[in-house]
């Protein structure tokens, strides 16, 4: 095979597209030699990695975009990091807002600790144009906005109702997660990987776990397994009865707000009851678990056959409200063609026809054992399209923990977890989260991390939301953002 130049890159990468592969990211790292840049493809079973060379920060390299146009945040990432120029790039203005160097500045991987202070804007209050014509102005929404809602900015270039354009600044409470991550010992990092992304705190441990599994080449054992599906599980059924009460919010249904925000909360309490976080944090190590729910599967098998039962019923209330259904149908619609060449991930492709669950192509954990289940089929796109798709998906959540409740009844006494140790190499992980699939790039050696990229699917998403609201105006924007149900912080690493 002949090897992958960065003057070839972008069309191998859309050469394997063509032939049914996923396009899941880009980034780099920075290397004696060079920036090493390394792109994800997911198939059926795995996710490949491709990496190319290229000699100096700085350099020039044909753009990747122009032939995957997934990559379109990726490489405007990559330059603002590594300085690499994506030549004919549609857009190759900044992504990360840059900060001055000081109190809350954390440097990205290849940035030198001691570079000198980069101004903000040359103009703090200068806003990005991209329509124009008589009458049109932008509306700057956020960061701060009401509520716990996160940071972020919406500029809206409006005539004043319909929404011609949509840009996104994103990067206002960036961590310097993946600079944190150096050299922390392997067995640590599972505790920065659970506060990525707090919405999905067991599905970023998974994902960093199976990276570290991979390279030592260790067995999980059976209830491990199966107390991570329980809990990424009941991530998931959170995390999609949040997306319900936020919707029900944005359309001004008390009752329904609070209903669906009772019962998320309850999922939340079962958490905490089985493991003491109602985030699921410190169940997921390496290797497998740190013990057993704390709570009977008797319990466990009770409280969500009553949560189940609860939840049904308001949800056949909600999908009954014609008023509600109005403002979801046909808003934010998002093509079946554009989610499938994009490899839009979790809900959101799946409600525009393009199903690509990790849980089942790429199994892991207890999915393995899973036959999935058969849910109806949805190609709208729409707000209302991605409702039904978690409504649909709750069922499927809910039977998987009872499997999984009364599966670990019939295995007391195993191990809970097998020898871990870290090996030097390179490895990736993955799990779906309720946003969509996490992913983990791991590189260890002598014990430590030396590199670790997480790509949440929040990030992967969310350059998608800025195409939908053609023919939408600005009280769908709700609608709209709820419906993607993406964590900012997921983003803004």
């Amino acid at each position: 095979m002949t090897p992958v130049t960065a003057a070839t890159l972008g069309a191998v990468l859309a050469q394997q597209v063509a032939g049914g592969s996923r396009f899941a990211g880009l980034f780099g790292t920075a290397e004696p030699r060079g920036v090493l840049i390394s792109a994800h493809l997911a198939d059926s079973g795995t996710v490949r990695t491709m990496n190319v060379l290229l000699p100096a920060p700085g350099d020039n390299y044909p753009s990747v975009t122009v032939r995957v146009g997934a990559a379109f945040w990726y490489e405007r990432e990559l330059q603002d990091a590594f300085g690499l120029v994506p030549v004919g790039h549609p857009r190759p203005e900044p992504l990360i807002l840059p900060l001055p160097n000081g109190a809350g500045w954390h440097p990205r991987p290849g940035e030198q600790v001691d570079a000198p202070g980069v101004a903000a804007d040359p103009d703090p209050r200068a806003l990005p144009r991209h329509v124009t014509g008589p009458g049109l102005f932008t509306i700057p929404h956020g960061p701060v906005r009401s509520g716990v809602l996160e940071s972020i900015e919406y500029l809206v270039e409006t005539p004043g109702e319909d929404i011609p354009h949509l840009n996104m600044r994103v990067f206002y409470k960036h961590r310097g997660i993946e600079k944190r991550f150096e050299q922390m010992p392997a067995a640590d990092g599972v505790l920065l990987a659970e506060r990525v992304e707090g919405t999905a705190s067991v599905a970023h441990a998974l994902a960093y776990c199976h990276a570290l599994e991979r390279l030592a080449g260790c067995e999980v054992p059976l209830p491990a397994r199966l107390v991570r599906m329980l809990h990424a599980e009941l991530e998931r059924v959170a995390g999609y009865l949040d997306v319900t009460a936020r919707l029900a919010d944005a359309a001004g249904l008390a009752v329904a707000t609070a209903r669906f925000s009772w019962h998320k909360e309850r999922v939340l309490r079962l958490v905490s009851r089985l493991c003491g976080s109602r985030f699921g944090r410190g169940i997921v190590l390496p290797g497998g678990i740190g013990g057993l729910p704390l709570a009977g599967s008797a319990e466990v098998l009770a409280e969500t056959a009553r949560l189940e039962k609860a939840i049904g019923a308001d949800s056949a209330a909600l999908m009954g409200t014609s008023s509600f259904l109005d403002r979801l149908r046909g808003t934010g619609p998002l093509r079946p063609e554009r989610a499938r060449a994009h490899g839009a991930l979790g809900p959101i492709g799946r409600a525009s026809g393009f199903a690509d669950d990790s849980r089942f192509t790429r199994p892991y954990d207890a999915y393995p054992a899973v036959e999935p289940a058969q849910l109806s089929g949805h190609a709208d796109g729409d707000a209302l399209a991605r409702l039904r798709v978690r409504m649909d998906e709750l069922g499927q959540s809910f039977g998987l923990i009872r499997r999984a409740a009364s599966e670990l009844g019939q295995v007391a006494g195993q191990p809970l977890r097998a020898d871990c140790e870290p090996a030097e190499g390179r490895a990736v992980g993955w799990a779906e989260s309720p946003h969509g699939e996490v992913l983990y790039d791991v590189r260890l050696a002598g014990g430590r991390i030396v590199r670790c990229r997480p790509r949440s699917a929040s990030f992967h998403n969310l350059v998608l939301m800025h195409e939908v609201f053609a023919g939408d105006i600005l009280t769908d924007f709700p609608f709209i953002e709820a419906s993607f149900g993406l964590c900012v912080a997921g983003v803004a690493l």
